[in-house]
């Protein structure tokens, strides 16, 4: 499953969000974060967020695809964080 991951969280909590999603997802730009997932590891995520966040104030958007390919990439400007894939 590929998921984007778009989140506006509260200062004291935005290093514990971005490390966290760190560990299954690329960081593309600023509070940005893609790539491919399991459902189960979706799950995890979801989860963890809701533990990390305060729902009264943040908001955590993530849009979820059985397959990249029907989602279209456009990027405007410089790429933050390019996803080079090495064979």
């Amino acid at each position: 499953m590929y998921v984007l991951i778009v989140y506006d969280v509260g200062e004291k909590r935005v290093s514990k969000v971005l490390k966290f999603l760190r560990t299954y997802l690329n960081w593309i730009q600023n509070s940005v974060f893609e790539g491919e997932v399991t459902e189960a590891q979706l799950h995890k995520i979801r989860t963890q967020i809701y533990k990390l966040i305060d729902t009264e104030e943040d908001s955590v958007i993530i849009f979820s695809s059985r397959d990249k390919k029907w989602l279209t990439k456009s990027v405007i400007g410089k790429e933050k964080n390019e996803i080079d894939v090495f064979i």
